[in-house]
């Protein structure tokens, strides 16, 4: 195997240390052996005190599958900005009868990193979802080198913003329907679940048998569902119990 084909990549996370040597080496993440070398260290709304790091081995041609280059049935990927549950935007009126909301929401926010040590600057909206005639505050903090507050999974992102949530609903006198995002994460997080659904509808369908994903949080299980619901090879459901509830995609007969 060429060196070339081997790169080891370090990041506060197992998660972000993939994507970082996959970037590195120009490569999908099926076309890769992944090792998990250390998963590193941290505290819960700290710095990693020890880097995750994780060894990726380019497979030699032949060992996989070759991946068509337009999948039967496969939806073009598509961009996805921090808007993705958008489904309609809202009104002036409503950003108006919002703003005490997203103002309490931002200084919140700002307040706990400050308290945290941490200097980023928080931006915020109204954000329609789907289901729902509430509009949630987004709110997405950007710095430098944030990404310990994802954690793995997004279990750190997942707990801030329950923290966050729970401290601005407190001071506004009624609930505040949040979505916080670092570095529009959970963005880039969509677009990667859906492209993972997709392959694995087209291996199920191609196969005629049904697979299961690891165990993801009902936000993530949720996103995987609304991709598949309108594939007519296969359809999706959730198993197990929490925390290791996961999804399994079964072939249509």
């Amino acid at each position: 195997m060429n060196e070339n084909n081997v790169i080891e990549a370090s990041a506060a996370t197992v998660e972000e240390a993939v994507e970082k040597g996959l970037a590195e080496i120009g490569a999908a993440r099926e076309d890769v052996n992944i090792e998990v070398l250390d998963e590193g260290k941290r505290n819960l709304f700290r710095f990693a005190s020890r880097q995750a790091r994780v060894r990726l081995t380019l497979r030699e041609p032949g060992s996989v599958p070759a991946r068509p280059e337009k999948p039967a049935q496969e939806r073009p990927i598509t961009v996805v900005k921090p808007e993705i549950e958008q489904s309609t935007v809202p009104t002036s009126e409503m950003v108006s009868g919002y703003e005490e909301q997203q103002a309490i929401v931002a200084e919140t926010t700002l307040e706990i990193l400050k308290n945290m040590g941490i200097s980023a600057v928080v931006n915020t909206r109204l954000q329609m979802v789907e289901e729902s005639e509430t509009p949630v505050v987004y709110v997405n903090i950007e710095g430098a080198d944030l990404s310990f507050l994802i954690g793995r999974k997004s279990e750190t992102l997942n707990a801030l913003q329950h923290i966050t949530g729970l401290i601005a609903s407190r001071r506004f006198g009624d609930w505040i329907p949040i979505q916080l995002d670092v570095q529009n994460y959970r963005a880039r997080r969509v677009v990667e679940l859906q492209k993972l659904a997709r392959r694995i509808a087209d291996q199920v369908a191609s196969t005629d048998r049904k697979q299961c994903l690891e165990p993801m949080p009902a936000n993530e299980r949720r996103i995987i569902h609304m991709e598949l619901r309108d594939n007519p090879r296969v359809y999706s459901e959730s198993t197990g119990e929490e925390p290791n509830r996961k999804v399994c995609v079964h072939p249509r007969k």
